[in-house]
């Protein structure tokens, strides 16, 4: 088939490159425009722009999808279909109408539930067991349209969003291959009104660790914003990023070091801190960064 593939992040880069494997013609590709990134803040393009260059492939950044121009240009390709993952704007029911077979969206969750921006930070956050992805045709609501295809995943008891977005977008990559090829006979099914969640963006604000929580929050709200924006706590007054934990046995008082393995205990239970990042550090795996930053049990985080 001919498609317009529209994405910006590393997200949607495997999801581009299976296209291309598969045989389809993709007459253009979509991405957010280039942003000002690095020390000297020369704009850098997206990913999903970077690698659509190394195809040889042609690539379009417009600002805004509504004017009369964007729309000429994004018919003007004729594309049977389009394929939207990630791509960050939103398309308006003229683009919406253009090609013959719609526009075909990779959302990363089990619709209706987390609709919305961070689907794969909220289902962890929330202590989802499950989660996946669907195909569904776009409408002009948000993630509102039918579902052609669904393919579900377990979330692992010590699963990052890192972890889990790579394995999903693996999952959308190979999903969309198979929604294309049996685009004939694939049945929409209308989301139910039952279990509409919306995973609203994440604020940064979400990110300071109370250990008062319970050991289960404290674990899916470090797991479910590592890598970014990185859960945090402040250790003999330094800010320290948390990227990865576990649950353990354990009780004492909130925040309190119960060991030197990085056991700390939470309002319930306790958690164990297996990956850290200083300010202007790397990250590191606990037993590394305990040799540069000594912490004695009953030390209060």
């Amino acid at each position: 088939m001919k498609v317009t593939f529209m994405g910006t992040p590393d997200f949607s880069v495997p999801v581009l490159d299976a296209l291309v494997e598969a045989g389809h013609e993709v007459v253009a590709v979509y991405s957010q425009p280039p942003r000002p990134a690095g020390r000297g803040k020369k704009e850098r393009p997206s990913p999903v722009q970077a690698r659509a260059e190394e195809l040889g492939l042609t690539v379009r950044h417009p600002v805004s999808l509504k004017t009369p121009e964007a729309l000429e240009e994004f018919a003007s390709f004729g594309a049977d279909v389009a394929v939207v993952v990630a791509y960050g704007l939103l398309l308006p029911q003229a683009i919406l109408d253009v090609p013959q077979h719609g526009c075909l969206n990779i959302h990363a969750s089990l619709l209706p539930r987390w609709r919305g921006a961070a689907p794969i930070h909220r289902a962890i956050m929330a202590g989802d067991t499950e989660t996946g992805v669907c195909i569904m045709q776009m409408e002009a609501g948000l993630d509102t349209g039918p579902v052609l295809l669904r393919q579900t995943t377990s979330i692992g008891a010590e699963e990052t969003t890192a972890q889990l977005h790579d394995h999903l977008s693996q999952i959308g990559a190979s999903a969309i291959v198979d929604a294309l090829a049996h685009l004939d006979i694939l049945v929409p099914e209308v989301q139910p009104e039952e279990g509409v969640t919306y995973a609203a963006k994440i604020d940064k604000a979400e990110a300071k660790i109370d250990w008062s929580a319970p050991a289960e929050v404290v674990d899916r709200t470090i797991r479910g914003l590592s890598p970014f924006p990185g859960a945090w706590c402040e250790i003999d007054g330094q800010r320290v990023k948390l990227l990865a934990s576990r649950l353990v046995e354990g009780s004492g008082a909130p925040g309190e070091l119960l060991d030197e393995a990085l056991t700390v205990a939470c309002g319930e239970g306790a958690v164990q801190l297996l990956r850290l990042q200083r300010a202007g550090k790397g990250a590191q795996d606990a037993e590394v960064f305990l040799r540069g930053f000594a912490l004695e049990k009953g030390a209060v985080l």
